[in-house]
């Protein structure tokens, strides 16, 4: 199996500091930490770890993104932080481009929160773009899509083109960001669904079991469905079985690094769900990456959560 991820690539720049200043105020940041971003490249940053790779077969992680030219700084800086293990031979490289999009993020220690301003110049992706990039696959080998919930009728016609060409592929999409319309049209294609609790609240959902079973009623080609609620843990929905599985957040202390932890939450369940397929059951997969997003959490960026996890137990040494 392969997994190509489709969705936006970032490069993160970000600021910690003790408050959030007033209009025209003066503050020195304590720290400041520039890495690459975005909902599919930190999930498969993640997911490299997971997996492992044998150098006798063909890469099972691919991104499929728009990136400024390839010779841009930018676009070798993105690639480099990868390493081998994540392909990007089907990402679009806008040559007249060499900004990449970026995020500036600001933490504040003493609110407990961040404010992200986002900044994107590239084209974005169109239909008949992707349809080359997907027709370009060994249609032999079984493959999963993943999409970030971004230019949703767009990525609509993508979800579609894979439905009539590639009827065999499986279908998971994340619909996260609040005010965005058009998300639940792709949940309604998708095998597997990803919501966030700001979108669920957004929706009148007073938590996560009242999301599924809500959306249940619109994602009806899904056989999971998943939702993540912050401190309170991460629902899912077992379509086939019509069963509703809760947990709790690991406890998490101290609170370090929240930004991709839902990201890393979602590699978790890709993970279970397409490399231990033949030995997990679905509350072993929710277990298994809510502790790995705790884990995240409590550490700067995402090196070494698998070694991690492997310590702990939850994955073969």
């Amino acid at each position: 199996m392969k997994l190509v991820g489709v969705g936006a690539c970032y490069m993160d720049t970000i600021l910690s500091v003790p408050y959030y200043p007033a209009e025209d105020e003066k503050l020195r940041a304590t720290n400041i930490h520039r890495r690459r971003g975005g909902n599919v490249p930190n999930t498969l940053e993640v997911l490299q770890q997971l997996v492992r790779i044998s150098d006798e077969h063909e890469p099972q992680l691919y991104l499929c993104s728009v990136m400024p030219a390839s010779s841009a700084v930018a676009s070798r800086e993105i690639k480099a932080s990868f390493g081998p293990n994540v392909d990007l031979s089907r990402c679009l490289y806008r040559d007249d481009h060499s900004e990449p999009a970026s995020s500036y993020i600001i933490k504040s220690s003493s609110a407990d929160g961040r404010t992200i301003v986002n900044y994107n110049d590239l084209p974005e992706m169109t239909s008949d773009e992707f349809v080359a990039i997907s027709d370009s696959f060994d249609n032999e080998t079984p493959t999963w899509y993943h999409f970030e919930g971004r230019i949703p009728d767009v990525t609509l016609e993508c979800i579609r083109h894979l439905r009539r060409k590639h009827p065999n592929v499986k279908v998971s999409v994340e619909v996260e960001k609040p005010g965005r319309s058009g998300l639940e049209s792709l949940a309604a294609e998708a095998d597997v669904v990803f919501y966030s609790k700001s979108w669920s609240r957004e929706r009148g959902c007073s938590d996560a079991t009242a999301c599924v079973l809500e959306q249940a009623m619109i994602a009806r080609k899904a056989s999971h469905l998943f939702c993540t609620w912050g401190e309170e843990g991460a629902t899912v929905l077992d379509v086939r079985n019509q069963k509703i599985y809760n947990r709790s957040a690991a406890p998490i202390m101290p609170i370090t690094d929240t930004i991709g932890a839902g990201d890393t939450f979602v590699a978790g369940v890709l993970y279970g769900m397409i490399w231990r397929d033949n030995d997990w059951d679905v509350l072993q997969i929710l277990d298994f990456a809510n502790n790995l997003a705790g884990r995240k959490i409590r550490q700067e960026g995402f090196q070494g959560l698998a070694e991690e996890m492997r310590l702990c137990g939850y994955m073969p040494a």
